[in-house]
């Protein structure tokens, strides 16, 4: 369940930037707590969102121009992607504090996260993160400085699921670990180098899931803050996975195995 951190709004008006897509804009519509400043539509595209949502004017209060696709493409032809009739403005959402979370939660017996260690290509963040939503990850740890907040590639790839989990932003990967685990979670880290098929483990309790970067997995000092290294066993005519397929894998077993206690 997405977990909305309640503070006053700041005075400061937050930045903006631009996400493409169906699925993402309408989700940003939908969501309460995400501010749309404004959308750009094709006629099509309207009775789309209308269809999507019969029972509610998602569109209320916001600021609508209606477009052609000609004019729509503009917004994306750099990152190579298809807008769909759809392209919104919107805030940042609040960030949400990864101890106020935890704290928030204290009194649960099972929980899973997932640490991303330098992954930054936005296409496997955004898959990673509609992954862990369809399976039902509780949050998405992510180093600050690395991730491609404003990536229309991101949002996109994530259809939506943005608005969906909960996205803890932290200074430093390792140190989020060494706080997780005072608070009694387990660090998996999933590595072609780990020692047991991570299907063979019971996933009881409070888990952290670690992937690591795309080219280079994971680094030697995160490594260290592992309790268990894991492996995905694949055809040895396969030399690895990507990063995001990976998580797809371990993410639906896990889910599996909650669900059929």
């Amino acid at each position: 369940m997405l977990f909305i951190q309640k503070k006053l709004r700041k005075l400061v008006k937050k930045s903006t930037f631009y996400i493409v897509g169906r699925h993402a804009v309408i989700e940003a519509l939908k969501n309460p707590f995400r501010r749309v400043i404004r959308v750009f539509l094709t006629e099509e595209s309207k009775k789309q969102i209308h269809k999507e949502s019969p029972n509610t004017n998602i569109l209320k209060n916001v600021t609508i121009f209606y477009k052609t696709k000609k004019e729509l493409d503009k917004y994306c032809s750099r990152e190579g992607i298809t807008h769909q009739g759809m392209v919104a403005e919107i805030e940042h959402l609040d960030e949400i504090s990864l101890k106020g979370y935890i704290n928030k939660n204290i009194n649960r017996n099972d929980m899973n996260l997932v640490a991303l260690d330098d992954v930054t290509d936005p296409r496997n963040i955004g898959s990673i993160i509609r992954s862990a939503t369809s399976f039902n990850i509780d949050g998405i740890i992510v180093k600050e400085r690395s991730f491609p907040s404003e990536s229309k590639l991101l949002y996109k790839s994530a259809s939506g699921c943005v608005e969906l989990i909960n996205i803890f932003k932290v200074s430093n990967v390792n140190t989020a670990l060494k706080y997780l685990k005072s608070k009694n979670f387990w660090i998996s880290g999933f590595d072609s180098d780990g020692g047991k098929n991570f299907v063979e483990n019971d996933w009881k309790g409070k888990n952290v899931l670690l992937f690591g970067s795309e080219g280079d997995g994971l680094k030697f000092q995160i490594k260290k803050n592992a309790d268990f290294l894991f492996r995905i066993d694949i055809d040895s005519k396969v030399e690895s996975l990507n990063v995001s397929n990976s998580a797809s894998i371990v993410f639906h077993h896990i889910n599996q195995k909650i669900n059929n206690k």
